[in-house]
């Protein structure tokens, strides 16, 4: 039985890399495989990794219609779906996924954010709390500055935590006027970047 998987967890906790060592692996043993993306931070048809592995991967925009991707899969007996960066799919496209393992037995892991960095649960990630067979948090999570577990993806503009602002950025933008930093509640409600401030 086909089961659609939702794996999540903190920005650098390990999502992308688990999503290309899942394929891997797959890969290895069969040719049913395939690579999805909804966004990757190379804004290219990639799953990239910060620790520097990547794969080329079908790139699936936000909010279109699946039909036609899902046909290319269907055609080429897909059985296996890995998907990186879901939290940017609409819950439609959720709703798509979930039809691919109801109606036509392919099993979809999914790996993505949970929320955003107003704390807010992303649209494709809130629908796939209330419809995949399973949802696992990531147990490799990063950590704040001070130590604590890391639970807030912080949008650091300026030096700043930012408190406003659309939910969807793409691409990596780790260094420069704008980055992300994970932080713990504590001090992402403090919007505390370090032990100087």
């Amino acid at each position: 039985m086909a089961e659609l998987t939702f794996t999540y967890g903190t920005m650098a906790a390990g999502k992308s890399t688990l999503a290309l060592q899942l394929c891997w692996q797959l890969r290895e043993g069969r040719s049913d495989v395939a690579l999805w993306t909804f966004g990757d931070r190379s804004s290219t048809g990639m799953v990239t990794s910060r620790i520097g592995i990547e794969a080329e991967a079908e790139a699936v925009i936000p909010g279109a219609d699946l039909a036609e991707h899902a046909r290319r899969l269907l055609e080429r007996d897909v059985r296996i779906l890995v998907i990186d960066e879901v939290q940017f799919a609409s819950a439609e496209q959720v709703d798509a996924l979930a039809r691919l393992v109801d109606d036509h037995d392919v099993d979809v892991h999914a790996f993505g954010l949970s929320a955003d960095f107003l704390l807010n649960i992303f649209p494709g990630s809130a629908r796939l709390f209330a419809i995949a067979d399973w949802a696992h948090e990531l147990p490799l999570t990063s950590s704040c500055w001070c130590g604590r577990r890391g639970r807030c993806n912080a949008r650091v503009v300026q030096g700043v935590v930012a408190r406003t602002g659309s939910q969807f950025f793409y691409g990596d933008i780790a260094a420069g006027d704008v980055h992300y930093q994970v932080l713990c509640r504590t001090h992402y409600r403090l919007g505390q970047l370090s032990d100087e401030r």
